[in-house]
């Protein structure tokens, strides 16, 4: 066999086992969810016993909700209203509309504010001269300025609860290590299209059971850039906010668990927001996450891997920080089938392809087992919310060539501008819909190219590793015609 070949099967068998532990950590992750559920269902029932008689503690501390905005036209009232009839103290409670907006928002948030001050609100409409930093700069901005000793978030299009503050504060009152807790993401707009039941069920995913897992499992738990708290004093021992990366919210939960702050995740609490409803809105997204991801992991492993954690933490850290490397090996698996059985002169056997399917059904399996567990934990309904399951599957696969490209990009080292997610009917939508996006074209062309594998694959009579090829055909197919013809105005709807 020459040197190539050898190389072209290291690379494609290698790719396909790292992607099966990828996919084994979600079995992992679902475990030390189930496994610690009774343990903090108990703990969340303790602490809400006790929140009648810290809430009437006449020395409640001081809250900031901050609430970053930019150019968010539509939502801006929305959020703040809500945040307003949050139920807290109105003299223990002040709210900060950070505004960072070059359109009509400014004017709506400064009349707003006006409003609300009138009705005995604690409310300021805070502007900086320079966008320096984005959302992380704005919100170090609104810290510097901010009265509360336990700091909320909330993005413009996020709807907090009444009883968000209500149900938080008690966590810190009775922890003071405790630094950040988390609230769970929930959908306004989750029947909206198949898109947005498919994204709804991703998110399940993230926080019924990566993010419950985290915190039972005592492991590095990472704050979602909105719904959540902050104790003051843990974002400064960890160092502040800072915008070296995309990620500036999983960059400080890190460092803030480094200094020894303790983190704390409440699925009960569920704090509804806006999906994207446009394709090209979620690949922004995604894309803005997986660089960043990676950013953060540049940037914090070599400390974290030195630090005195335990050991499992530290790979279960490694496993978080670096999820999105399981998009390039995806796109490596799709563009190398094609030359291994073509250009390889070497026949392993029905042992080593079962083994190569075997593995391949291990990483494909284990994210829809997780989703599914997700499911069944959060709603009544979830045997009609699964049967979408197929087209997630799609678009996950079908992101790849998109998020590879961030990836990419984070290992390069190349800077780029931070990109908020539109919102629905935002003006600023039309940026993606105005010209057929190129990762669509290319989404297409590697779906196609897949087919083609696929159909060969079927003549060889490869038909076990033939079906992970055809889920990449659809997946490819699916993801880029959806993007090209939601980039077209006659077809937005």
């Amino acid at each position: 066999m020459e040197i190539l070949e050898k190389l072209l099967l290291f690379v494609y068998f290698g790719t396909a086992f790292v992607l099966m532990i990828y996919g084994i950590n979600c079995y992992v992750m679902v475990y030390l969810y189930l496994r610690g559920q009774k343990r903090a269902r108990q703990y969340r029932t303790k602490v809400s016993g006790m929140a009648g008689r810290f809430l009437a503690d006449p020395d409640l501390p001081f809250v900031t909700t901050q609430i970053p905005v930019f150019n968010e036209f539509n939502v801006v009232e929305r959020v703040v209203r809500a945040a307003c009839r949050m139920d807290y103290p109105l003299e223990k409670h002040e709210i900060q509309i950070l505004d960072d907006s070059t359109d009509g928002t400014v004017h709506v948030a400064h009349e707003l504010t006006e409003e609300l001050k009138k009705q005995g609100f604690h409310i300021r409409h805070i502007q900086r001269k320079r966008r320096e930093g984005f959302k992380a700069g704005a919100l170090a901005e609104g810290l510097r300025q901010s009265s509360g000793e336990l700091i909320a978030i909330f993005d413009a299009d996020f709807v907090p609860p009444e009883n968000f503050l209500s149900t938080v504060v008690p966590y810190f009152l009775m922890d003071q290590e405790l630094g950040l807790v988390q609230a769970r993401w929930g959908h306004l707009n989750r029947k909206r299209s198949l898109l947005t039941r498919v994204q709804s069920i991703g998110i399940d995913g993230h926080f019924m059971i990566e993010q419950s897992a985290r915190y039972v499992g005592n492991l590095f738990m990472n704050f979602n850039g909105t719904a959540g708290m902050w104790r003051k004093s843990a974002i400064h021992d960890g160092g502040g906010w800072s915008w070296d990366t995309l990620t500036e919210d999983m960059d400080l939960s890190y460092r803030v668990q480094l200094a020894g702050w303790k983190t704390m995740f409440l699925p009960d609490l569920v704090v509804p927001a806006e999906i994207p409803e446009n394709i090209n809105a979620f690949k922004s997204q995604q894309f803005r996450w997986a660089k960043g991801s990676i950013q953060t992991a540049i940037k914090l492993l070599p400390g974290l891997l030195r630090s005195p954690a335990p050991f499992f933490k530290k790979v279960e850290a490694f496993f978080h920080l670096t999820h999105y490397l399981v998009h390039p090996m995806m796109l490596i698996l799709s563009l190398l089938a094609f030359p291994v059985i073509r250009f390889v002169n070497y026949a392993p056997g029905p042992t080593l392809f079962f083994i190569l399917a075997w593995m391949l059904a291990v990483s494909m399996a284990a994210p829809g087992t997780l989703y599914v567990v997700s499911q069944r934990a959060a709603y009544p309904d979830w045997k009609k919310r699964i049967l979408v399951l197929p087209f997630l599957v799609m678009v996950g696969v079908g992101i790849a060539v998109s998020n590879s490209k961030a990836v990419a990009e984070a290992l390069l080292g190349w800077k780029s501008e931070f990109l908020r997610t539109p919102k629905k009917g935002d003006i600023e939508v039309i940026r993606y819909q105005t010209m057929i996006p190129w990762t669509g074209a290319l989404e297409m062309i590697v779906g196609v190219y897949c087919t083609w594998s696929f159909g060969y694959y079927l003549f060889a009579e490869k038909y076990l590793v033939g079906y992970f090829l055809s889920i990449y055909a659809f997946g490819f197919l699916f993801t880029g015609l959806l993007s090209i013809t939601q980039s077209i105005p006659g077809f937005r709807k």
